[in-house]
């Protein structure tokens, strides 16, 4: 199986650099960088995306991957670059790629797989832990005392979105709330409940829907079939989209999927905005503010769809006017 990997942050196609490797027994993989300062000293994160050679860029499943100069030279069977521009350690920092083949089902190796993953965790977590006690000893302490965060998160439950990672916050300064396709549902009481003890006991500053571009969410809502239980949730997508369907009809190809999920996240803080708790804070306290944004693979970033909330909270109290 031969892919290649494109990053992202390209801007010119520029001059290619290849490293082949090899997973499970002897399959060879390329991965290629089309960015010339993709192999300049230092190099941030690159969130890659590995495609087979004759399709197009896959925008799912878009992940990022650590290849280490160890790494490379225990699976490594050529030397990927010439002399003049091998740097090993070019690899470094970059987050790692799982290469390894599928265990079989109720075999050994899964059963080691299964103890092995499961134990990263601990290991994981005593190194944080640590590294934490390190960098300011008081830290669990006073992270013990309680919390007091400014922002309540409302975001998809998909694996590749670590809310305080792509913020740069850490522990006590974001409340999360996750589900699939950052859906606030007047009848999901955990969304509700969510929302209410943010507002009124931890007075959360700023509440954030955010969805992604790409959402599966969105896009099984879209697929003509029978979902199974899935079906009433993804029915508030649809009628995101029966709300929308004159503007939504009228785009083509992925761009109708794009322009959905950033349609869903406006209706999502609608509906934050329709609850007594955050009209009745708002009102007493003004805040919280309601922000609506979207997460793009692509290159990491966040877009801010620089919602009105003022106008937005007095469209709504026309009708859904809960401080009187």
């Amino acid at each position: 199986m031969r892919l290649s990997v494109r990053d992202p942050h390209a801007r010119s196609a520029g001059s290619r650099a290849a490293v082949r490797l090899f997973i499970g027994r002897g399959t060879p993989v390329t991965l290629r960088a089309s960015q010339p300062s993709f192999l300049s000293p230092h190099p941030p994160t690159a969130l890659l995306h590995i495609v087979p050679r004759t399709s197009t860029l896959l925008s799912l499943p878009a992940f990022s991957a650590t290849l280490t100069s160890r790494r490379l030279a225990a699976q490594s069977q050529h030397r990927p670059f010439s002399s003049s521009t091998h740097r090993p350690w070019i690899w470094e920092n970059i987050a790692e790629m799982a290469a390894e083949p599928t265990p079989e089902p109720n075999s050994q190796a899964l059963r080691k797989y299964l103890q092995q993953s499961h134990d990263k965790i601990f290991e994981s977590n005593k190194k944080w832990a640590e590294e934490q006690k390190v960098k300011n000893p008081e830290f669990f302490e006073k992270l013990s005392k309680g919390q007091e965060p400014d922002y309540l998160w409302i975001g998809c439950s998909d694996s590749r979105i670590p809310a305080e990672a792509i913020t740069g916050l850490g522990p006590g300064e974001m409340f999360i709330h996750r589900n699939i396709a950052n859906l606030v549902c007047n009848t999901d009481l955990n969304v509700m409940s969510v929302v209410n003890y943010a507002v009124r006991h931890l007075h959360v500053k700023h509440i954030v829907v955010c969805g992604h571009y790409g959402c599966g969410g969105v896009k099984a809502a879209m697929t003509p079939q029978d979902l199974g239980l899935l079906n009433p949730w993804l029915r508030n997508i649809r009628d995101v989209y029966r709300l929308h369907e004159q503007e939504l009809d009228a785009i083509e190809g992925d761009k109708k999927y794009d322009r959905l999920v950033e349609l869903n996240v406006l209706e999502q803080c609608r509906n934050v905005v329709k609850t007594a708790a955050v009209q009745g804070s708002y009102k007493k306290n003004g805040f919280p503010i309601v922000h609506g944004w979207v997460f793009g693979f692509q290159d990491g970033r966040l877009k801010d769809l620089e919602i009105n909330f003022e106008k937005m909270l007095e469209d709504v109290q026309k009708i859904y006017n809960l401080t009187e």
